[in-house]
C-alpha cells in the first residue's frame, strides 16, 4: 500500500532496519522485525549504508520483507556511486517484486570523504531522483528532511529551500532525521509549512541505548543534544542497561508529547533491536 495513503487516512507508526555487512546476518535482522511486526507497523524502511556500501543486502533484505512478511516495506534508493543506468535497474527490480515505495535519499558522504561526488551519469542530489523515479516508476517516495537543518546546509533558508524542492520533485511524504528537542520538530514543520510544503511531515526518533552511542550518532548528524539528555548521559556514561531505560523514559516523553500535538508520523529508528521500542509502544499503548 502507498504510505501517503496511509498517511492521508491515519497517523502511523514505522520502524526502520539496516541490512547487516554480510549474508549471515540477515537473521537477525528478521528476528527484530518479525518482534516488532507484533505492533502492527503501518510501514518498515530498509536503509542503505554509506556510499551505497550495503546495496546489495538493502534490495535483498527489502525483497525479502515483502514477499516474506505481510508488512509494506519501504526501499531506501541513493544516489551514491551509481549513475543512472545502474539506479533505473535497481528501482525496477524492485517494482517487479512488488514495493510499492521507496525512501530517495543522495546518501550520506563515503568514509574519508568530505564532498560528495556524484557518480558520472548519476545524480548529485535526491531530487534528482525524486525526479526520475517518480517520472518513469509508479512509486510512493519519501524524501528526508532535517529539524535542525542538514549538516552541509550554510542556513535555514537554504536547507528549506532544498526540503522544497524534494517535495516539487516529487516527494509524497518526508521523514525526518533524528532529534532530541521536539522544538526542533515542530518549529520545523512550521517553516515547512509557510514554505508551501504540504506534504506529511513524520518524525523520526532514535531511543537512547548508550551514551556512547549518541555522541557519535549526534557528531555525524549534527542532532543538539538537550541539557535534560545530557545530564542523563553524563549520569550513565558507563551503565549502558541504566542508560537504556533512562532512554525508554526519555523516548517515551518525546513521543507522547510529539502525538499530542498532531505529528503524523512515528518512525523509530530501531537499529535491528526491538527492546527499546516494545517497551515505548507498551507504555503508550500504541
Amino acid at each position: 500500500m502507498k504510505i501517503s495513503h496511509i498517511l492521508n487516512s491515519k497517523r502511523t507508526i514505522s520502524f526502520e532496519f539496516y541490512p547487516p555487512r554480510t549474508p549471515t546476518g540477515i537473521k537477525d535482522v528478521f528476528d527484530a522485525i518479525n518482534i516488532l511486526k507484533e505492533y502492527n507497523p503501518d510501514f518498515i524502511s530498509i536503509t542503505s549504508g554509506a556510499g551505497g556500501t550495503t546495496r546489495a543486502l538493502t534490495e535483498e533484505l527489502a525483497v525479502r520483507a515483502h514477499t516474506e512478511t505481510d508488512l509494506n516495506v519501504v526501499a531506501h534508493v541513493t544516489c551514491g556511486g551509481q549513475n543512472r543506468d545502474d539506479i533505473d535497474q535497481i528501482l525496477r527490480r524492485l517494482e517487479n517484486a512488488g514495493i510499492e515505495n521507496i525512501v530517495a535519499l543522495r546518501g550520506d558522504l563515503p568514509k574519508g570523504e568530505d564532498v560528495f561526488q556524484a557518480a558520472d551519469g548519476g545524480f548529485a542530489h535526491a531530487s534528482g531522483l525524486i525526479d526520475y523515479a517518480k517520472a518513469n516508476f509508479n512509486f510512493d517516495i519519501a524524501g528526508a528532511c532535517y529539524p535542525e537543518s542538514h549538516v552541509e546546509s550554510s542556513d535555514i533558508d537554504s536547507d528549506i529551500y532544498y526540503t522544497k524542492k524534494k517535495v516539487e520533485s516529487g516527494a509524497d511524504v518526508l521523514i525526518s532525521q533524528l532529534f532530541f528537542d521536539n522544538t526542533y520538530f515542530f518549529e520545523f514543520v512550521e517553516r515547512a509549512r509557510n514554505k508551501g510544503v504540504l506534504v506529511p511531515i513524520v518524525a523520526g526518533l532514535l531511543p537512547v541505548l548508550s551514551a556512547s552511542q549518541i555522541r557519535r550518532f549526534t557528531l555525524l548528524c549534527g542532532a543538539t543534544i538537550p541539557k535534560r539528555l545530557e545530564t542523563l548521559l553524563t549520569k550513565y556514561e558507563k551503565d549502558d542497561y541504566a542508560m537504556r531505560e533512562a532512554g525508554i523514559e526519555y523516548a517515551s516523553e518525546q513521543v507522547d508529547e510529539l502525538l499530542h500535538n498532531g505529528v503524523q508520523g512515528i518512525h523509530f529508528y530501531a537499529l535491528n533491536r526491538n527492546y527499546s521500542i516494545s517497551r515505548i509502544l507498551d507504555n503508550l499503548k500504541l
